[in-house]
């Protein structure tokens, strides 16, 4: 794993605007269809907006119609953590970067094959890296 991203409350407020700070540092969650990627098509990597760590490649992406951004496989198991989160009188397997703890989304067990997960995933926390020779297709 890549070495721990750690940075003062006010270096993360300095690098990120407000939606990106609300969601990644306070785990807020974007409106949905709001976000610039839940209708995203690029070929390429989405990656940590906090750390810059490949999170999803675009191969993996799908529509699952929830309006946030869905994936059924991390890129690397490695670089994301799963923790129950019990907030709203719910239980959820929230989304976490591996490297900076950024809040990410949530994991539902509600995706396609081959994994049947949903990594339903707000916008604000991602950045998109268009790399085509990465890989091959997307799934909508």
């Amino acid at each position: 794993m890549t070495e721990k991203v750690i940075k003062t409350d006010a270096e993360w407020r300095a690098m990120l605007d407000d939606e990106q700070y609300d969601v990644t540092r306070h785990a807020a969650t974007e409106a949905p269809y709001s976000g610039r990627y839940w209708d995203h098509h690029e070929h390429g990597i989405y990656t940590c907006v906090c750390c810059n760590t490949p999170l999803f490649a675009s191969d993996t992406k799908f529509d699952s119609g929830c309006g946030w951004p869905s994936y059924f496989t991390p890129l690397n198991p490695e670089n994301v953590k799963e923790v129950v989160d019990r907030g709203y009188g719910m239980i959820r397997t929230e989304v976490i970067c591996n490297v900076c703890d950024a809040h990410l989304g949530h994991v539902f067990n509600d995706g396609p094959p081959p994994t049947g997960l949903r990594y339903c995933i707000n916008s604000a926390s991602l950045r998109f890296d268009a790399t085509p020779d990465l890989t091959e297709g997307t799934s909508k």
